[in-house]
């Protein structure tokens, strides 16, 4: 502690960096790792492992298939309307109150002036204009359920105000088919590529990575510039959401196979989400680990990584305290071993303080999320002190085919915490296909699904609104 105070007020007299900011001593041996000069001068180190297996091709068969339909509506003072069209991914009808099925319901936006309807409150579920955000629940089965049912406003039949329609700033249609099988370690068109957040490394994927090479997956695990043995340059804008992003582009390029799958965890969620969103074809499918909500990123202005550098050095230790605190649901010895041992929160004052305010990423909203048709399963820590449940449930109204499972005992760092009810979960839900042939539509509760065997992890059966 002192020499931290130390070296901190060197660097407030001499201006300069009390971290030397280099990638950290490795002992791990070469054998899996690579280094990939994405860009001259600035270079990752990637975990790359290849298992020896019986390569078994993928099944010929029909496999399930699915029809992705949607319209999405900006109005200009913010409101997103999201009408589900598609008929395959939705199969359970909206029952209406006589007991009528009404499949593909819409809603058509209006304003009344002067306003003749009683007009919700702002704070009420319903949005100001009257009219619901109308996504799709999360559901516990193989199939997302239908959307949430459309709140109308009963008309004032003594009067017939002049209504005007309101003009949409921004509309998108989205009309895909896409292919959903199983992926197994044994099929050599499979690779999973597993993406850190801010402060960790490759090595909090350990348990993820032992376990997956055992099944005969072809892992990628890289260390995000500035973390673990990766280069780290002293210059801020090189941590920005973009220039990471391109880093991630490189590394997806290089070891792209036909069918890829990406695990995000926190920060390195919008990652995975980028490259869903650019390469729609080649990522079969998603997983989102305490990601947060489908919100735009844009940096804090009062944030204690505003703060000097030399002033963060000094309160590291309090940081990683604070980390610890927030990061796992319980602080014992285990805990401060995982901490240490996986490189969760190692990283230098400046490389933190550079990624915090270069989260800037307003294309990253709603929408951007709503148009993702990767089916995408979204994985939280109960405990969670970071994210709020209410952001991974908002998360998983928007995104069109998405399941929300919840792990009990675990928090922040829940793939550390509880590796085997995350893998268990994981490993499900890369074998989960739809079924190619309509059925009968089960309530979202009972329907097949991928569920952790673990008592740990439970399944949300619907996303509340937010």
């Amino acid at each position: 502690m002192l020499t931290t105070l130390m070296d901190g007020l060197l660097c407030c007299l001499t201006g300069k960096s009390a971290n030397v900011v280099v990638p950290i001593e490795t002992s791990e041996p070469a054998d899996g790792y690579e280094f990939v000069e994405v860009k001259p001068g600035r270079v990752l180190r990637v975990r790359h492992v290849i298992p020896e297996r019986e390569v078994e091709e993928e099944p010929s068969g029909p496999g399930g298939s699915v029809h992705c339909k949607r319209k999405i509506t900006v109005y200009r003072n913010g409101q997103l309307l999201i009408e589900n069209l598609g008929d395959a991914v939705r199969q359970e009808l909206l029952h209406a109150p006589n007991g009528e099925a009404e499949p593909n319901c819409t809603v058509e936006v209006e304003l009344a002036d002067p306003p003749s309807n009683p007009t919700p409150n702002p704070d009420t579920k319903v949005d100001k204009t009257g009219s619901v955000v109308g996504t799709g629940e999360s559901g516990a089965g193989g199939t997302a359920t239908a959307p949430a049912p459309i709140l109308r406003l009963a008309p004032d039949l003594t009067q017939q105000p002049r209504k005007r329609r309101r003009k949409p700033k921004r509309t998108v249609v989205i009309d895909s088919e896409r292919k959903i099988t199983s992926c197994k370690g044994t099929h050599a068109d499979v690779a999973l590529f597993f993406v850190h957040g801010v402060g960790g490394s490759l090595d909090i994927w350990g348990s993820q990575l032992d376990f997956f090479f055992r099944l005969g997956y072809e892992v990628i695990v890289p260390d995000l510039v500035g973390h673990g043995a990766s280069s780290a340059p002293q210059i801020a804008a090189a941590y920005t959401f973009y220039a990471l992003a391109e880093d991630m582009r490189a590394i997806f390029k290089r070891y792209a196979r036909k069918r890829n799958i990406l695990i995000g965890h926190s920060y390195g969620v919008s990652f995975c989400t980028f490259l869903a969103h650019e390469y729609p074809d080649q990522v079969h499918k998603m997983v989102m680990i305490n990601g947060g909500g489908p919100t735009a990123l844009e940096p804090s202005l009062c944030s204690i990584f505003n703060l000097p550098t030399c002033v963060l050095h000094c309160l590291s230790p309090c940081l990683s305290w604070s980390f610890l605190k927030a990061g796992f649901a319980h602080q014992g010895a285990k805990e401060k071993q995982l901490l240490k041992d996986n490189n969760a929160f190692n990283v230098s004052s400046f490389v933190l303080r550079a990624m915090m305010s270069g989260q800037y990423w307003p294309e990253g909203d709603e929408v951007y999320h709503a148009e993702i048709t990767v089916p995408i399963l979204l994985v939280h820590g109960m405990y969670d002190k970071f994210v709020p449940v209410e952001e991974d449930q908002r998360m998983a109204e928007i995104l069109l085919l998405a399941f929300l499972k919840i792990i009990n005992e675990g928090s922040h760092m829940v793939m550390m915490e509880c590796p085997e009810s995350v893998n268990t979960l994981l490993h499900e839900f890369f074998l989960w296909e739809p079924d190619s042939a309509p059925k009968s539509k089960p309530r979202p509760e009972t329907a097949n699904a991928p569920t952790a065997s673990n008592g740990g992890a439970t399944s949300e059966s619907q996303a509340k609104n937010k």
